[in-house]
């Protein structure tokens, strides 16, 4: 029902920025909860930002003081601000929205994109 698509990926050099992007449709953009996900090789897909449907945010404790999460309810979509970045922040990036329904959360996932941090 709800459909994520990112944008922004790419090479980047270590210490470098990059903003992604994430365009939702077929949902109440504003009644969604948003976050940034990561997945590198090997590895599991770990939380990196959430951005509440009131606006609040939660950064995980890997990229934490490093991104801004920020979200855009008149145009539908969310941002990630990535700054410094690190050759261990590598990884394919993923748009999520997440909402509750009878108690339960339902999520939702986009394709992904690829950030490739290298010099």
């Amino acid at each position: 029902q709800v459909q994520l698509v990112e944008s922004g990926g790419g090479l980047v050099q270590p210490g470098g920025s990059l903003t992604l992007h994430c365009a939702a449709s077929g949902y109440d953009f504003g009644a969604l909860h948003m976050a940034w996900y990561r997945q590198a090789p090997g590895r599991e897909r770990a939380l990196v930002a959430t951005v509440t449907n009131g606006g609040f945010t939660y950064y995980a404790d890997a990229m934490k003081g490093r991104v801004t999460i920020s979200r855009d309810n008149v145009e539908n979509t969310v941002n990630l601000q990535m700054d410094s970045l690190k050759p261990e922040d590598a990884a394919v990036y993923y748009c999520n929205a997440f909402r509750s329904i009878q108690g339960s959360t339902v999520n939702w996932w986009g394709q992904g994109t690829q950030v490739t941090v290298v010099s």
